[in-house]
């Protein structure tokens, strides 16, 4: 078995928590092919949207990944995720799944709360994973109230200084939310940080990205459930 993940951005972290993740899911002897092109996410920095060069990059990447024979395809950067969206018919018609790493994530910060918190250090990642909650929300026939909080001047600190960084933020939103989604996956690692320090449900994509990919696999047979 086979899976690509597709990055924009990477940390170290983020790598390790999603390769310890899609090991969980789908055992050790799974062959991860990864990609990466970080002028993806600086050009859409640069913009503040998705524009069509880096959109066009990415599509490639995922493109790459079925050449390449993988089973299904993990895009990890959330600010990108409505490309992965764009390419759903033509994923279906190859047989490689396309997995988004935040809709899941998303979707059960709905189900547990109508009060929900997004953290970011992006506008360009904050926007879009807003709008995936506020369509899982329509999904899922619930009416939610999102509080935004961008983390400011966050790249570049080491890991004690970001979650430092990273609960003085939280503090601004903890006690008005009853669920704080961490749009990047990069931040995952200072979840049970923050859901232990203010008492709310801190999601993180990793482990829902994974688990989507799972499910994706075993949908089109490659394993079973």
């Amino acid at each position: 078995m086979k899976v690509g993940v597709v990055y924009t951005s990477t940390t170290p972290e983020l790598i390790e928590d999603v390769n310890r993740e899609i090991k969980k899911e789908l055992g050790n002897d799974v062959e991860i092919y990864a990609q990466q092109d970080p002028t993806i996410l600086a050009d859409v920095r640069e913009a503040g949207y998705v524009t069509q060069a880096p959109a066009a990059r990415l599509i490639k990447m995922f493109m790459n990944a079925a050449e390449e024979g993988c089973d299904a395809v993990l895009n990890a950067c959330s600010s990108v995720g409505e490309v992965a969206d764009s390419v759903q018919v033509t994923a279906a018609y190859i047989g490689m799944p396309i997995v988004r790493i935040d809709e899941e994530m998303c979707r059960d910060a709905v189900r547990k709360g109508l009060k929900v918190g997004v953290m970011a250090t992006l506008p360009t990642t904050l926007v879009p994973t807003c709008n995936t909650v506020n369509r899982m929300a329509r999904e899922c026939n619930k009416h939610v109230e999102i509080s935004q909080c961008l983390v400011e001047n966050a790249f570049g600190l080491d890991q004690e200084q970001f979650r430092e960084r990273m609960s003085a933020s939280a503090e601004t939103i903890a006690k008005d939310v009853d669920v704080i989604v961490l749009a990047q996956g990069s931040m995952a690692y200072c979840a049970k940080y923050l859901s232990d320090k203010f008492g709310v449900p801190v999601l993180a994509s990793p482990a829902y990205g994974a688990a989507a990919l799972k499910a994706a696999l075993v949908k089109k047979g490659v394993i079973n459930g």
